[in-house]
């Protein structure tokens, strides 16, 4: 199945130059790439029920303007699932966007995560600050106080131990059902049908990593204060006010990082850009746009 599939309109299909291609990263691992559109390159970071087609809603939007370029995680098929767990962490999360960026043959790009990409996010700017050109940082906050962490981790190898124990089919139904996925559901269930649905092609084993080696060992955002204190791309945080475990981590993200604004979406949960997909692509598209023109930096400073 080439390109971007969800819910894209057969004209969209037809306007656009799809492209499905694969990269392979600095560690030998190949991924599965999708390319749409031409402008100012956005990379979208899936969070860890996802994939790249939980962002159709934003790539049609904002394929007319800009060149969008998704990708599925390590351990996220059609990319490959390594066996061995050193194959898998947050570091290595931040290095395979910027393989991709390089192997599109693209200096820097603005970097859009969800939850799990929101963390990738953050870290593509620690560790490889020229790729990145501004962040938007969505669902971002799981297991991030230091108070959590010793639960975190426990919890997400409990989980990865139950996930490899019901095989993928059980998996997927469970996440669907999950709290997180309730407020997508009650807003569109066609939307949360299309999620479920593509939750199935999803890899026990590679999300079992996922959660072992990345999810329970991502270092808290806390302890990573001064390494955040020296970002300097401009970033737009997004939570939704119904995701209560992001709101503490986004008020400390908003205090730390030098150049941000904060975007909280009423009644909205986690899923932001499936649940608000029309408001959630505005807001960023905004944002670029702001930064773009100068009144980003314009407005900042006049209240500085």
């Amino acid at each position: 199945m080439a390109g971007l599939r969800g819910p894209l309109t057969d004209e969209a299909r037809l306007v656009k130059q799809e492209s499905r291609r694969t990269i392979t990263t600095g560690d030998g691992v190949v991924l599965s790439v999708d390319v749409v559109g031409d402008g100012e390159p956005i990379v979208f970071l899936h969070e860890f029920s996802g994939n790249l087609l939980s962002w159709a809603p934003q790539v049609e939007a904002l394929s007319r303007n800009y060149q969008c370029i998704a990708f599925n995680a390590r351990g996220y098929p059609p990319s490959q699932v390594p066996d061995a767990a050193g194959a898998y962490s947050q570091a290595r999360a931040a290095d395979d966007v910027a393989d991709v960026i390089a192997a599109l043959g693209i200096d820097s790009a603005h970097v859009v995560g969800l939850s799990m990409g929101g963390f990738a996010a953050l870290h593509v700017a620690i560790r490889h600050p020229s790729r990145a050109r501004t962040l938007v940082v969505a669902g971002c906050g799981y297991g991030a106080n230091p108070s959590d962490q010793a639960d975190h981790f426990a919890a997400m190898n409990r989980e990865a131990k139950h996930a490899e124990a019901i095989g993928m089919s059980a998996y997927a139904q469970e996440l669907a059902g999950s709290r997180y996925a309730k407020p997508l559901r009650a807003k569109d269930e066609g939307a949360w049908r299309t999620f479920a649905q593509q939750l199935t092609a999803h890899s026990a084993l590679g999300m079992a990593m996922t959660l072992r080696s990345v999810l329970a060992r991502r270092p808290s955002l806390w302890h990573l204060e001064p390494q955040l204190a020296r970002i300097s791309q401009p970033v737009l945080l997004v939570i939704g006010d119904e995701d209560e475990p992001c709101i503490e981590p986004n008020l400390f993200l908003k205090r730390t990082l030098p150049d941000c604004a904060l975007a909280v979406m009423p009644r909205a949960g986690h899923l932001l850009n499936l649940e608000e997909p029309a408001r959630f692509s505005r807001l960023i598209e905004r944002f670029f746009a702001a930064v773009s023109d100068g009144s980003w930096h314009r407005i900042k400073a006049s209240i500085s």
